[in-house]
């Protein structure tokens, strides 16, 4: 063999196999072929399972992150008044807190 005859690429630098292994080449090929296919069909399903749960994530937390900053334009500052003071007194070794009661607390 010279080295021109190892530099053949392409359909003809291929023997056809011949004989009684030549079924069983083309056979053990096709099987080859379909356990790929399905090893791929299965990992392509993964791989959509995955992003369809990463796309659900985001959207849940986009509509969170809405949900936030809509109230947070609704909160309301409230300014401090001079009597919101909590007054404490101890009685009998207990704290006892007036003035937390008032409507708006």
């Amino acid at each position: 063999m010279t080295e021109s005859d190892r530099l053949i690429f392409g359909p003809a630098a291929r023997r056809p196999a011949s004989g009684w292994l030549a079924p069983v080449l083309w056979l053990g090929g096709v099987i080859a072929t379909v356990a790929a296919m399905a090893v791929g069909a299965v990992l392509a399903v993964f791989t959509a399972v995955a992003v369809a749960v990463i796309a659900l994530f985001a959207a849940v937390l986009v509509f969170f992150a809405g949900l936030a900053l809509g109230a947070r334009r609704k909160a309301v500052i409230r300014t401090r008044r001079a009597d919101d003071v909590i007054e404490a007194r101890k009685v009998d070794g207990a704290w006892v807190a007036y003035g937390w009661e008032r409507p708006g607390r």
